[in-house]
């Protein structure tokens, strides 16, 4: 029988973010197949007690904490002593924990101190009793593959917006505290400070509603015979602002910097969709001047309502990759909506 460990760590205010929850989920439907396995509760932060309390009703054997001031910030050399430590005193021989930055930065590392596995970017995860496989994707997105493994323990780090998020009851937890003893050359490393945009100008939003998609017509010759990247600029950053959606770029305007030709100024390799870009899970997408060739469109598989604005008919969105699309011209539909959203 399987002995499994929800690992996870606490944000700022010491809450657990939807990742953690949506990993949570997968442990729980995993324990009743394998066999009603264990589940421990492993927590990692400056204090754990809130994040404990708030998941105290999911039915966990037990709950595990490291705390204090050296696991509050992200650090490899504490966070994968932390985890190391969570995972032995859980007998665990499976864990499953978020794929947030900080876990797919440490996990890895932490399993080679275990003798175990390790498997990130998981998308699914199957359980029976005597099984157990995940799957992930390959190839930019192409290629689906179910894994199973014979090596324990075996961490599996599950992808964000893969499974449906714990939801139950708070209470008050039990937490049992676990040492771990940080030499001085584990502790080098020190959080000096965050740089981060103003709320009104971060562009990348994981949890937006809509995920808007803008491609290189927008820098190019318009109707008039002239460039308007400028005013692109700004049509694009007020439907940002008002509607609070997502910035995705596809690979061909992320490059144009690159080239010297007009660019839209916050748009940077970090927005980039498809083609080794990021792979979104936004409830909605619209995408704008783009053609929607294929490796594009691969990177918008999980996207549930897709939408596109193009003055060619015949464009790769028209040829059944989207649900719906408008043929008209970008700038004009965008000034529109975006009036249409200044008057609510």
């Amino acid at each position: 029988m399987e002995a499994i460990l929800f690992l996870a760590h606490t944000e700022a205010d010491g809450s657990l973010a939807r990742p953690a929850l949506e990993a949570l989920g997968a442990a729980k439907a995993m324990a009743g197949p394998c066999g009603e396995a264990p589940l421990v509760v492993g927590l990692v932060g400056a204090d754990v007690q809130a994040a404990a309390n708030a998941v105290a009703g999911c039915g966990a054997a037990r709950c595990l904490g490291v705390a204090g001031p050296d696991f509050e910030e992200a650090r490899y050399a504490s966070d994968a002593a932390a985890a190391e430590a969570l995972c032995k005193t859980a007998a665990a021989t499976v864990v499953i924990a978020a794929g947030t930055t900080r876990w797919c930065r440490v996990l890895p590392g932490a399993a080679q101190r275990l003798g175990g596995r390790v498997d990130t970017h998981v998308t699914g995860i199957s359980a029976t009793e005597g099984s157990l496989s995940v799957t992930r994707w390959y190839y930019r997105q192409r290629m689906e593959a179910t894994l199973t493994r014979k090596q324990r323990p075996w961490i599996i780090v599950l992808d964000p917006g893969c499974h449906t998020p714990w939801t139950g009851k708070a209470g008050t937890a039990a937490v049992e505290p676990v040492a771990v003893d940080l030499p001085e050359a584990c502790r080098r490393t020190t959080v000096t400070g965050v740089q981060a945009p103003p709320a009104d100008q971060q562009t990348i939003r994981p949890d937006a509603e809509l995920l808007f998609v803008a491609g290189a017509g927008w820098t190019k010759t318009q109707a008039d015979g002239k460039g308007h990247a400028t005013e692109a600029a700004g049509l694009i950053q007020d439907f940002l602002r008002k509607s609070q959606a997502s910035l995705g770029g596809s690979k061909s305007v992320v490059d144009l910097k690159g080239e010297g030709q007009a660019v839209i100024p916050f748009m940077t390799h970090l927005n980039q969709i498809g083609q080794t870009g990021s792979t979104p899970r936004h409830p909605k997408g619209l995408s704008t001047c783009c053609h929607g060739e294929e490796p594009h469109v691969v990177g918008w598989r999980f996207v549930n309502e897709r939408r596109a604005v193009n003055l060619d008919p015949n464009c790769g969105w028209a040829r059944g990759k989207a649900d719906v699309l408008y043929v008209a011209d970008a700038f004009e539909v965008m000034r529109k909506v975006n009036a249409l959203l200044g008057e609510k």
